[in-house]
């Protein structure tokens, strides 16, 4: 994998908590190499760039760039050029909503683009929405992200969304008996409650929930209890060492032989070994498939491989609509750039249409089944 730096084309090494360095790299590099402050529009990013969730930080970061490369090319934002800075949270609470600080504070950034995990991001747009300050939410899915506040908005679908879509895909696939497997936190109860109300109304049964805590050396006992449980289907979300380690262990405990469906499928099995978990189905944004063919060229061409995981969309477009918002306030002003952005209607983006609710979330999403197959994902029929 290419290093955040090297990415950029300035031939610099990966340094996974330097947001002082990326965003001066973004800064030489955007405006023209010696470009100055007023010749440049800049919005800031609070991703996990080190921590269990790298690999889908970097995938998000990617995604940045693609999106200010693409804003630039086509004439930039109120005729300047735009740059991201680009702070690490390193996956915890404290260090992004410090990371949020310095955006607001040192780098007078209009809007801010993060997190990842809705632990995270819950605090980090509250601060935001505090300051007056412009929050997109473009990967976490807690229904506690819609109380933020009117500041806030979420390219990515939250849960309600994402739960309807995994219930309805299950129990079309003719599983009855599912245990739901998740982390204990923001996002894994919300997940957890929407997609659970959603199997139930349709006639299926959750036999087992297994909200596991994160940072453990092994989850034995977790599986164990699955195995014990005896269900259809074992419906999951994880993401980053913690579902490599629980991809592992099923495999060896043999439950990998018992049909598994992921929610994001993508992150679920970005860092486990593809014999650990060949055979998986699970849900993803449609991107994935041939109607996001434009993204995925795009992505392959930048970086010579595909994405780790399908969160790059999210930011891509979150850096996207952000300058169409700034672009139609005629303004950096947090408060008409938050009006522009609530008046954008249907926006085309790389994860399908998106469109705003009365409380800044995304109203549909457009997902598909896939399943991973020889180490990739492949459109699955439902």
């Amino acid at each position: 994998m290419n290093g955040v730096s090297r990415g950029l084309g300035c031939g610099l090494t990966r340094r996974s908590a330097n947001g002082a360095l990326l965003g001066a790299v973004a800064l030489a590099l955007l405006g023209g190499g010696a470009a100055r402050a007023q010749d440049t529009v800049t919005l800031g990013a609070v991703l996990p760039l080190s921590g269990a969730s790298a690999t889908i930080g970097e995938d998000q970061r990617r995604g940045i760039e693609l999106a200010v490369e693409k804003v630039n090319a086509d004439g930039g934002v109120l005729g300047r050029k735009l740059a991201v800075v680009v702070e690490d949270s390193g996956g915890r609470a404290q260090s992004a909503i410090d990371a949020a600080r310095k955006l607001v504070s040192v780098s007078k950034t209009p809007v801010v683009i993060g997190e990842y995990s809705s632990g995270n991001t819950i605090p980090v747009g509250q601060y935001l929405q505090r300051e007056g300050i412009v929050h997109i939410n473009p990967g976490s899915s807690s229904p506690v992200i819609k109380t933020i506040g009117d500041r806030s908005f979420s390219t990515i679908g939250l849960d309600d969304v994402a739960g309807k879509f995994t219930a309805e895909a299950v129990y079309g696939m003719g599983h009855r008996k599912a245990v739901f497997l998740a982390p204990n936190n923001a996002y894994g109860q919300g997940v957890y409650s929407e997609t659970k109300a959603a199997f139930e109304a349709l006639g299926g049964q959750v036999v087992a929930n297994l909200l596991y805590t994160e940072g453990q050396s092994n989850y034995r006992r977790e599986l164990q209890r699955i195995a014990a449980a005896k269900p259809d289907v074992i419906i999951y979300s994880g993401y980053g060492q913690e579902s490599a380690t629980i991809n592992r262990e099923a495999f060896e405990l043999g439950l990998s032989k018992t049909p598994w469906f992921g929610i994001y499928l993508s992150m679920c099995t970005a860092d486990s070994r593809p014999e650990t978990v060949e055979g998986q189905m699970g849900m993803e944004v449609n991107y994935v498939g041939p109607d996001g063919a434009w993204y995925r060229d795009a992505y392959q061409k930048k970086f010579g491989k595909e994405f780790a995981t399908t969160f790059s969309g999210y930011t891509y477009d979150a850096v996207m609509m952000a300058a169409a918002a700034i672009n139609k306030a005629g303004s950096t002003d947090p408060a008409k750039i938050r009006d522009a952005m609530a008046a954008l209607g249907d926006y085309a983006g790389a994860t399908g249409p998106i469109a705003f609710d009365a409380d800044g979330q995304r109203k549909t999403q457009p997902y598909i089944v896939v399943s991973y197959k020889s180490g990739e994902l492949k459109t699955a029929a439902r």
